[in-house]
């Protein structure tokens, strides 16, 4: 019966840090120009900055940079759905089936004062 209690105890630590790195693991290490350069359209990158976006939130203080920062280190955000106070970059496909996704940042007084990733 201990060694039930043991192994019983052992999956439970495993599941708890499992959660606790979902998100702080990164598939691919944000790097500047990839993202801002990438050609989203060929298939190798439909998932590029999808990769790039735990490393990116997780080694990038964005919450405080203002616009033209955010435009260095991420290129210009999508026209289409971008505005005043909102800039928004498409992320390409999530790896979960044909989901894509989107970095949303908002502004206030041209500060980033909010981020979001969106997915669907």
């Amino acid at each position: 019966m201990k060694k039930i209690n043991q192994i019983i105890l052992i999956v439970i630590i495993i599941i708890v840090c499992g959660f606790g790195l979902r998100g702080k693991i990164s598939g691919e290490k944000f790097d500047s120009e990839k993202w801002k350069t990438a050609d989203l359209e060929l298939e190798d990158n439909w998932s590029l900055r999808w990769d790039m976006m735990n490393s990116l939130r997780n080694n990038n203080n964005l919450i405080g940079m203002s616009k033209s920062e955010i435009i260095i280190l991420l290129g210009k955000p999508d026209e289409s759905f971008s505005t005043k106070n909102t800039f928004r970059y498409y992320l390409g496909y999530t790896h979960t089936g044909i989901n894509t996704g989107s970095l949303i940042l908002m502004f206030n007084n041209g500060i980033v004062s909010e981020v979001s990733v969106w997915q669907g």
